[in-house]
């Protein structure tokens, strides 16, 4: 099917269009609320081309789609679909930068915090999320309702070997051991 014919059956639907060159390769990605519109704005008469898209357009020699449920699925496709093929033309989103999550750490006392990295280390993810502002704002409603660790300090979980006493409770304790900074080695406490 030719380009002008694959343009005219566009459905009028949520999705993400691929303009390809005639090997294939893809150029630009792009979503849409209305693919059918959106896509035959690119080719009207009457519209002013900047060098950059008049480039573009004297290089697409195919078009593919794909339709989603609703536009934020369209931009979390068209995210992902940039950041697999580094179209040359797509100018936004080929940077490092990446939709938030939020993360909760596989630890006695587990953290709660928003992350743009997801790694594989037990922890569980969830998201991606469009919005990181009200992500952030679930997060500090989440921490007034709940009490959520927010610190990083590695937290002792297991008593001391020895008795403890009310004075020693107050004092601070040293990170790596988790006894009392001023405790005497080698003497007994009575």
């Amino acid at each position: 099917m030719r380009l002008e014919e694959r343009i005219r059956f566009l459905p009028r639907s949520c999705g993400v269009y691929l303009f390809k060159d005639a090997s294939g390769k893809i150029l630009y990605v792009g979503k849409a609320a209305n693919l059918a519109k959106r896509v035959k704005s690119y080719f009207q008469v009457s519209r002013l081309l900047t060098p950059k898209l008049n480039a573009l357009l004297s290089q697409i020699g195919d078009l593919d789609y794909e339709i989603t449920d609703n536009e934020v699925e369209a931009l979390l496709l068209e995210c992902n679909l940039i950041k697999e093929y580094h179209p040359r033309y797509n100018v936004s989103l080929k940077d490092d930068k990446r939709y938030p999550y939020l993360k909760i750490t596989k630890e006695d006392f587990p953290r709660v915090f928003v992350t743009r990295k997801v790694k594989s280390d037990g922890a569980k993810y969830f998201g991606p999320y469009t919005n990181a502002k009200a992500i952030r704002q679930t997060l500090k409603l989440l921490r007034t309702l709940f009490p959520i660790r927010t610190c990083k300090r590695k937290i002792v979980t297991q008593l001391p070997s020895y008795p403890v006493t009310q004075i020693e409770r107050s004092k601070p304790a040293n990170r790596q051991t988790g006894q009392p900074a001023n405790r005497p080695t080698g003497s007994t406490m009575p």
